[in-house]
Parts: structure tokens; sequence; C-alpha cells
């Protein structure tokens, strides 16, 4: 199993920045992609960004030029990060992170999901 904890979530004024942090540990055979989704009250969960073991990084149109997301591979510390700047009272929403992972050579790529870090930006 994989096991994702997040961090970095507040409240924040707009035009403020804010940094979240994803740590994935567990039985961790290979990475494939991580990122990072949101989900705003009454409306669906929607990706902002995330990135692919072959350097593709995609990045939702609302966010792009604000948001940065980075990964830190260094010693299997498998953490992604999403820094976000300029951050408007829109960008209020429950934050997921997302890893798509093997845990094991021969099993498939399965979806794993953290618990969620509430960002609410305020006007």
């Amino acid at each position: 199993q994989v096991q994702l904890v997040e961090s970095g979530g507040g409240l924040v004024q707009a035009g403020g920045t804010l940094r979240l942090s994803c740590a994935a540990s567990g039985t961790i055979f290979r990475i494939n992609a991580m990122g990072w989704y949101r989900q705003a009250p009454g409306k669906q969960r929607e990706l902002v960004a995330a990135g692919t073991n072959d350097g593709s990084i995609n990045y939702a149109d609302s966010v792009k030029g604000r948001f940065t997301i980075s990964r830190d591979n260094a010693n299997a510390k498998n953490t992604v990060y999403l820094q976000m700047n300029s951050l408007k009272p829109e960008d209020t929403a429950v934050y997921y992170c997302y890893v798509a992972a093997r845990t094991e050579w021969y099993t498939n790529i399965r979806d794993y999901w953290g618990q969620g870090t509430q960002v609410t930006v305020s006007s």
C-alpha cells in the first residue's frame, strides 16, 4: 500500500502564497506520476498540476503562471510540492495529492489519493 501525507494548507489573503507538500511512503516499486487535484464546494474534482516520469507536466489553465509543481526524489523521499503564488478567492478548495504507482514490479499501476488539505483564499 501507498500512504500519502499532505501538509501546507491554510487561510491566506488574495495575492498571497502557500506551499503544499505531499510525501508518499509505504511499499513503492515505482511512481509513474505525482500531482495535485482540487475540489471546490459544489464542483467536481479537477486537475491542478501533475508531472510524469518522462518529464511532462500539465497545469490547469486557471493556474498557469501562478502555480509550480515540483518533485523531490532524493533519498527516496517521493515528495511532491505545489507552490501557489498570487492566490485568488477562486482557488479556494480542498487540495488532494495524487500518485500513480506500482507497489511491485509485477503489479498494475494504481491511483492513490491523500486525505486532502483545505486552502482558503479570502478577498
